[in-house]
Parts: C-alpha cells; sequence; structure tokens
C-alpha cells in the first residue's frame, strides 16, 4: 500500500518552488538599493539568479532532511545553498559583460536570500508537521524485533508526532517476553497476514543480520505489498550514534563515531571563523596586554608569556601561550594549579580569576595550532596520565584544543581534585566533538563572556 499523504513525497518540489520564490522575491528587493538596476542588465541578471538556483535545487534532492525538524541543519544547509548559488553565479558573470556591477545590489541580495531562504524552509517543515499532527501523511510502520533497538526506536518515533509515524506494533519469533512488550502483534509468520490486512509503509528490521533467511523473507513482505524495508544495525553495544553510511566500491560502510569537523567544508568554515576572530582580537589587543604585561613584569621577576607543551591536534605536542601567573618553578609543566597556591602571584591570581592569562592563546589560535572553542589542552603529563585511566580520553584529540569549551561552560574547570571530574570533562568534549556545529560555537563563547563577567568559583 502507497502511504496516505502526498505533502512527503512533493516536499521537495514544494521547497524547490518555494526557493525559486524566494531567489525572485530577494532581487526584487535588492534592485530597490540600486535605481539603475533596469533594462536588459536587469533581464539577462534576473535569468542567470534563477538558472544558478538549480544546482542548489539538486543538492537539496541529494540531501533530504528526514522527518525531524532541525533548525541548525537547516540553517547550515541554507548557508550553504547561498554559497553554491554565490559560486555558479559570479562564475557566469565573470564570461558576461552585460550585467549588474554594483556591488551593494549583490551585498543586499545574498543578505536578503540567506534570511528568507532558512525561514522559508522553516515554515514549509512546520506546516508539514502541523500535517503530520492531524494524521495527513503519517507513515504506518512495523518494527520486527522485540529488543533494546526496536524499543528504543518505537519510542523515538512516538517522541513527536509531527514525525509523522503511526506505529502499528511489534513483529518477533522469537520475544523475550512478548507479555512484557507493549503493542507486540505476534510472531514473524503473522506478519504477512497482518500486512494483507492493514496498510504498511514502513518495515524496520532489529534483528541480527545474520539470520539470513528470516531477513529475506521479511524484504520479501515488504516488496510484495510495497513498502520501503530499513535494516537497523545493532551498535548499541558499541556506540549510542551513528553518523553516517558510506561506500567503498559497492561495499556499505558506516561510520559509528560522529564528527563533523571531518568534514572539509565544516573545517574550512572553523577555520575561518578562527582566524578572523583571533586577527580582530590581535589588532585590538594592546589595548589588554601592555598593562598587564606591566602589572606581570612588576610583580614578580621572569618572563612576560609562559610558554608550555601541550597535547594538540591528533595528539601532536604545540607550544601553548599564556600570561605568566606563577612565580619560576619547576613543577610548573607537571604540577597543576591548586586553590591558593603559594607559588600564584597576586596579579596572577586576578589574570586566573578573570581567565586574562588565557588570552595570548589567541596567538595559538592564529598559527593554526588551537581554536577559539574545542577541549582545552593538557599538559603532556597530564594526557599520559589520564589516558591509561579514562576511557576515550584520546577521543579528545580529534579535532583542535580550545580557548573554551563545552566543558569549561558546563562548570567542569579548574583544577580536577578527584578522576570523576575528568572523567566528565572527557565527556563533555566528546560530546561537543560529535555534535559540532557553527552556532554550538557562538553559544560557547557568548556563555564564556557571560561567565567571565560574572565570575567563576573554578577559575583560581
Amino acid at each position: 500500500m502507497f502511504r496516505k499523504g502526498k505533502y512527503g513525497k512533493y516536499l521537495h518540489i514544494i521547497e524547490s518552488l518555494l526557493g525559486f520564490a524566494v531567489v525572485n522575491l530577494a532581487f526584487l528587493i535588492a534592485t530597490l538599493s540600486d535605481k539603475e538596476v533596469l533594462g536588459f542588465r536587469w533581464k539577462v541578471t534576473l535569468l542567470i539568479v534563477n538558472v544558478c538556483y538549480l544546482p542548489v535545487v539538486y543538492y537539496r534532492a541529494r540531501y533530504p532532511q528526514g522527518r525531524a525538524l532541525h533548525l541548525d541543519i537547516i540553517a547550515k544547509n541554507a548557508i550553504a545553498a547561498v554559497g553554491i548559488h554565490a559560486l555558479f553565479f559570479f562564475s557566469i558573470l565573470t564570461f558576461l559583460d552585460s550585467w549588474v556591477d554594483n556591488m551593494s545590489f549583490y551585498l543586499w541580495f545574498y543578505g536578503i536570500l540567506v534570511i528568507l531562504l532558512p525561514l522559508g524552509w522553516t515554515m514549509t517543515r512546520l506546516s508539514l508537521k502541523y500535517f503530520r499532527r492531524n494524521g495527513i501523511n503519517s507513515a504506518n510502520a512495523v518494527i520486527i524485533g522485540t529488543g533494546e533497538s526496536a524499543i528504543r526506536l518505537r519510542d523515538a518515533m512516538l517522541a513527536d508526532p509531527g514525525y509523522g509515524y503511526r506505529f502499528l506494533g511489534f513483529f518477533d519469533s522469537k520475544p523475550a517476553r512478548p507479555d512484557a512488550v507493549d503493542g507486540y502483534r505476534g510472531t514473524i509468520d503473522d506478519l504477512e497476514r497482518f500486512m494483507n490486512l492493514e496498510p504498511v509503509n514502513e518495515v524496520y528490521y532489529t534483528l541480527s543480520g545474520e539470520d539470513h533467511e528470516t531477513l529475506r523473507r521479511c524484504v520479501g513482505y515488504a516488496d510484495n505489498h510495497v513498502a520501503q524495508f530499513y535494516y537497523v544495525p545493532q551498535l548499541n553495544q558499541y556506540v549510542s550514534r551513528v553518523s553516517e553510511l558510506s561506500n567503498i566500491g559497492k561495499v556499505p560502510i558506516l561510520n559509528i563515531r560522529e564528527n563533523p569537523l571531518k568534514r572539509i567544508s565544516n573545517r574550512y568554515m572553523k577555520r575561518a571563523f578562527d582566524v578572523i576572530f583571533s586577527s580582530t582580537f590581535l589588532i585590538l589587543s594592546p589595548i589588554l596586554f601592555i598593562p598587564i604585561a606591566i602589572a606581570i613584569k612588576l610583580s614578580s621577576p621572569g618572563p612576560i608569556l609562559f610558554k608550555q607543551k601541550r597535547t594538540g591536534y591528533l595528539g601532536k605536542d604545540f607550544n601553548c601561550y599564556k600570561f605568566r601567573t606563577m612565580r619560576l618553578n619547576e613543577a610548573s609543566d607537571t604540577q597543576q594549579a591548586v586553590r591558593e597556591d603559594p607559588r600564584v602571584t597576586r596579579v596572577g591570581n586576578f589574570l586566573r580569576r578573570t581567565s586574562l592569562d588565557e588570552l595570548p592563546q589567541f596567538i595559538n589560535v592564529w598559527l593554526g595550532d588551537m581554536s577559539v572553542v574545542g577541549p582545552r589542552p593538557h599538559m603532556l603529563k597530564h594526557t599520559a596520565d589520564y589516558s591509561k585511566l579514562i576511557d576515550k580520553y584520546m577521543l579528545r584529540h580529534l579535532i583542535k584544543p580550545g580557548i573554551t569549551g563545552w566543558a569549561q561552560i558546563n562548570g567542569f574547570r579548574g583544577q580536577t581534585e578527584e578522576l570523576w571530574q575528568m572523567e566528565k570533562r572527557v565527556e563533555h568534549d566528546v560530546w561537543y566533538i560529535e555534535n559540532w556545529n557553527f552556532f554550538l560555537d557562538i553559544k560557547i563563547i557568548i556563555l564564556t563572556v557571560i561567565d567571565v563577567f560574572r565570575g567563576d568559583d573554578n577559575a583560581f
């Protein structure tokens, strides 16, 4: 049986038409900034603007969004779409003589487009969620299996009525406790009879793939009833989430460790932000650096900057810079600072409490050793010690270390007196790596600034 609603089937067409409408609206508004955009140039440019949206339509078709509404993904896709459009648009204009050459027009056009495009996509998705909540475009789904994966899948389907799933039941020939599974419909033999009586759109197989005969039977049931068949990998014992499915030749490969920064586009975006942010700060830094440097020199003998080997990206060492906050001592590379540490000077105590001692690390960011946001870099001795004590500790080095991070704004900073404190840091660092997006970085930066002005008891 075919799915009842047409909205899911035609969603891409609706979003594509909406995209063309947004492009033309943005063009129309942008022309108001340049009264001279008239005549033949106006017509040619408008034609090119629309033609260059076709690659965006293709891009959206290649990467479907699924049933869930993720605003961060919509925003990221909108930025990517505008980038694709601009790439094709200016590439074509390079070979033409008759085109609008007013830069303010293009700034207005792409500025409006980057706002209206995600807004339009979001409204489309919200409309679709509304229809699904009212039973339109719902997908009738059955789950084969009654194990942990099956229960989690059922709960995820029913978590939001806007997903549009209508769960019909579980089927399993060897359920552990059929009476304890809410929604158990029968054995796999009962599945085909059930599908003859009830329209089923999607079949989810959560049993082991080693039972080839059962798997083939279930695929056959789905094919015979024009239902989409999905195989759910049994990976719960290894990881909590799967990143993506790829192929080497014709062999499917599952990536079991989410790392958005493996994508080159995300790395370039993060690096571009780091360069712009650190360059801007370093240009303005003398306002802070000069008085801090004078205060450090007056407080105790020694250099202004403290240079220390830290563990960085992929476990490689780098020189991390900080304002010197301690008197010169031999244990600075092995012993972590503690509350009321006698090695810390009076000026150093102020710098640590306000996190001003970390400011020279913007030099590391500019050089490419660090990022503005990321897991905090640790001393080499700490890396050697904790890597033996904490599972997944080294995963925090999958990306560049940062001046601030997800662990820090969640209260895990300063002295680590017990092992569980470092374990929580690592847990937050790994979560950040697996869930990175540009807007998460902005959020962390804003919360860090708030913490600096509010004060943090763990900073000493």
